[in-house]
């Protein structure tokens, strides 16, 4: 009877732990659409400066490595799918199959992937450091609001950045496989780019583009989250960097289903 309730203690807490964690996070991305989307209007302005250097940190300088990521997936998808239609001499298909799976799925989930590994993961050791030095209690004492200060700039940065890289992913993708086709697949340049141009439709690059959205939201929040809840220094830095990427990574991919779900049952 003792094991039963210890296991069922258990269970209770984490349950208990993880709504407690579930309620902050809420509680944080509530103040940051405040002063993202409200408080401007209310003349408290937003960080403009400091926007453009998180966009230069998050977007210009991830642009090496995410575009030789999506142009190796495009080359890895349209081997693939050449080995496959060769075989019902329909190879000329490759073409929709690398766009349509590029724009649709695959460059706003590795992009994001990406960025939550390289981006998410500076934005909580950048505040988890500030956490353990007091220096964000040495903002609140001086009337700055720590979520406007530091986690407005990298939201906003993210959001604009992340679809940007998104599209850019896009294109190198399609870039890809386009390469990989004229050097393996009989199929002449101007039939394989205007395949392409049929497959795409509106929605192809619409759904791509409003995950990569929230995937931005999801990154910026969980990194700035986990660095104010940064606790026992140094070590405690890298442990909530690494429940960052993790947690990031997590809920993206649960996000990816839940909207490549949606877009397949609305269009």
């Amino acid at each position: 009877m003792g094991g039963i309730a210890k296991i069922f203690g258990s269970v209770g807490r984490q349950v208990l732990g993880f709504l407690v964690q579930l309620s902050r996070i809420t509680h944080l991305a509530m103040d940051t659409v405040y002063w993202v989307f409200v408080a401007p209007f209310k003349g408290k302005g937003l960080r403009w400066k400091s926007t453009v250097e998180q966009m230069v940190r998050i977007g210009y300088e991830s642009i090496p490595i995410v575009t030789l990521i999506a142009f190796f997936v495009g080359l890895i998808i349209a081997m693939q799918a050449a080995y496959q239609l060769e075989r019902f001499g329909a190879t000329l298909f490759v073409a929709d199959l690398v766009a349509v799976s590029i724009t649709r799925e695959l460059a706003p989930l590795l992009t994001a992937i990406v960025i939550a590994g390289r981006s998410g993961s500076a934005i909580t050791a950048e505040i988890g450091t500030m956490q353990v030095s007091e220096e964000i209690d040495a903002l609140k004492t001086m009337g700055f609001n720590p979520i406007k200060f530091l986690v407005v700039p990298k939201t906003l940065a993210m959001l604009i950045m992340l679809p940007t890289l998104t599209v850019i992913a896009d294109l190198l993708g399609i870039l890809g496989g386009y390469a990989i086709s004229m050097s393996t697949i009989e199929v002449t340049s101007p039939r394989y780019i205007n395949q392409t141009i049929q497959s795409l439709g509106f929605q192809d690059l619409f759904s791509g583009l409003v995950k990569s959205v929230f995937f931005a939201l999801i990154i910026a929040n969980i990194g700035c989250y986990e660095g104010f809840n940064v606790a026992g220094g140094a070590e405690g830095v890298g442990k909530s960097t690494t429940r960052s990427v993790v947690a990031s990574i997590f809920l993206i991919i649960v996000a990816d289903v839940f909207f490549t779900g949606l877009f397949y049952s609305t269009f």
